[in-house]
């Protein structure tokens, strides 16, 4: 009687061969195979080992495609996004506010409301660089209720009805923001910052169906681009509770990091609740704004902005209020996650956190955006162990424009993600969609490139802060992971992390650097399930 010594092979519910495979392990091997079992990594190899070790009813050959971890943005606003494709009309690259009104007409007639909503203007693109005022909006809309949002969401639009039904008039001065006033002295429909809260307070909120569908329309395009991770920078306890109950349901399937609000109720809430971590929601850390935006000079300064020496920014609220938060934070188990622009902003919010922690420590308390920081505060990120949460595609947005609010010295202080990364080896990357274009490929472009889409400048912008390819990767998988402290369940292909897995058309890593924005997503697995059609 004859037997085998064979040894049987282990069963895998997925297997890809003949692929590029990057891991973006410790020392970002690349493997030509990978098994996954019950959502999982199982392995990494080459074809023969893998195929020798696995057996799979499903078995893709990749054709030399590359695989990636699936992408993590560290910063956005995913629900922000999909309210937007519900109800506001996109106004982003608009050439002059002539355009803006265009589009506002064109979005009317097929979305008719009592309320015309639109954001992305940004009077930075137009040939006249000045705040818009509303008297064009009264000749094409009399008496209708406006509300149009700024690229950076700190400042906004608002027709003669909204500002009056809000109660501002010439007088108004607001803690934190800014109601700007014309020639007669009546405003002139901007507010800057927290002047804007009297006005969208007044839109009506979405139905519940109405948030769902948000939801699920933010999650497909992310699929679409290769996202199967993303960091909400900010949101409330309720619409917490709507992601937890679609993903309970299985409807939501995209996993998010989900900064906590900190207004009354969710605070209440989760001070109950405590942090909240499994493999499709996280929920640990709480948000905080410390200034506003470079584009509508709400960020705060040391010095005034060079193109208007009458202002340097604002700090939103009284010192007060941040304590009170981050010692709430302390007491709860959160971490805090705040945004900070300008210099000062930046120094304000070290010197903040240097009162709640310790050095050594790894709590992760993170700056998000940290675009200016002066040269004397750098190190202040390495010895408290606080994360800069950078936006490397802010930087190319905004390079034609920020020299002028900056200066010729001090904008070699902005966009500074080489130097802020030499502070502890990784930092986080992101978005901060819907404010900059949704692709992570984008980032990455923009982040080793420093170019726009058209490849400008020659050289890149502030080139001696581009990062390498695989630094650029890592800022996109693995190190939004540590951001969330999901380092050791996703991020990158190894054994035992979730199946999370994209394939593209080419290789970012190699291909000519032109090409990389030209890149498209082929399919995107997520626990090992394809996404895509």
């Amino acid at each position: 009687m004859m037997t085998s010594c064979a040894t049987p092979k282990e069963r895998a519910d997925l297997i890809l061969v003949g692929g590029k495979i990057y891991t973006v392990d410790s020392v970002f091997s690349v493997a030509e195979a990978v098994a996954v079992s019950e959502g999982r990594i199982s392995a990494t190899g080459s074809n023969d080992d893998i195929l020798a070790r696995f057996e799979a009813e499903k078995v893709v050959d990749l054709n030399g495609l590359p695989v990636y971890p699936g992408f993590n943005d560290g910063h956005c606003h995913f629900y922000g996004y999909g309210e937007n494709q519900v109800r506001y009309a996109d106004l982003r690259g608009s050439q002059s506010f002539d355009e803006v009104v265009e589009r506002l007409q064109k979005h009317h007639e097929t979305f008719p409301s009592d309320w015309i909503l639109g954001r992305g203007w940004d009077q930075n693109q137009w040939e006249i660089k000045e705040f818009p005022d509303n008297d064009p909006l009264e000749v094409v809309f009399p008496g209708k209720k406006i509300l149009l949002i700024r690229i950076d969401g700190h400042a906004v639009l608002a027709s003669k009805s909204l500002i009056k039904e809000a109660g501002i008039n010439g007088n108004t001065i607001v803690q934190g923001g800014e109601v700007i006033i014309g020639g007669e002295g009546e405003p002139t429909g901007v507010l800057i910052d927290k002047a804007e809260d009297a006005v969208k307070r007044l839109i009506p909120p979405l139905t519940a169906e109405e948030q769902r569908k948000a939801l699920l329309l933010a999650q497909e395009d992310c699929f679409s681009q290769g996202l199967s991770s993303v960091t909400d920078a900010g949101l409330g306890a309720q619409t917490i509770a709507l992601i937890e109950d679609m993903h309970q349901s299985g409807s939501l399937n995209i996993r998010i990091n989900a900064m906590l609000n900190p207004d009354l109720e969710s605070l209440n809430t989760f001070s109950a609740r405590g942090p909240l971590r499994s493999e499709k929601l996280s929920v640990h850390s709480v948000k905080l704004y410390a200034d506003g935006a470079l584009g509508s000079r709400g960020a705060k300064l040391l010095e005034p902005y060079s193109d208007d020496p009458l202002q340097s920014g604002l700090i939103l609220h009284p010192k007060e209020y941040y304590d009170s938060i981050c010692q709430w934070a302390v007491n709860h188990g959160f971490s805090v996650s705040t945004h900070a622009i300008g210099d000062s902003a930046n120094r304000f919010v070290l010197e903040l956190y240097k009162q709640f922690l310790t050095e050594g420590n790894d709590l992760r308390w993170r700056i998000e955006h940290a675009q200016v920081v002066h040269p004397d505060d750098v190190k202040c990120f390495g010895s408290l162990g606080i994360i800069p949460s950078i936006q490397s595609t802010h930087a190319t947005s905004d390079m034609y424009w920020a020299e002028e609010r900056l200066g010729a010295e001090r904008i070699k202080n902005a966009y500074a993600q080489k130097t802020l990364l030499k502070q502890h080896g990784w930092l986080i990357n992101g978005t901060d969609f819907p404010i900059e274009h949704i692709s992570p490929i984008y980032t990455f472009y923009a982040a080793v490139g420093r170019k726009d889409l058209s490849g400008y400048p020659e050289g890149g912008f502030l080139p001696g802060q581009a990062f390498s390819r695989e630094e650029g990767l890592r800022s996109i998988t693995i190190w939004p992971a540590k951001g969330s402290f999901e380092e050791n369940l996703k991020g990158s292909i190894e054994a035992g992390k979730l199946a999370d897995l994209v394939v593209l058309d080419r290789d970012i890593m190699t291909v000519d650097e032109k090409e990389i924005p030209e890149a498209r997503v082929r399919q995107l697995y997520l626990s090992g399930k394809q996404m895509l059609d």
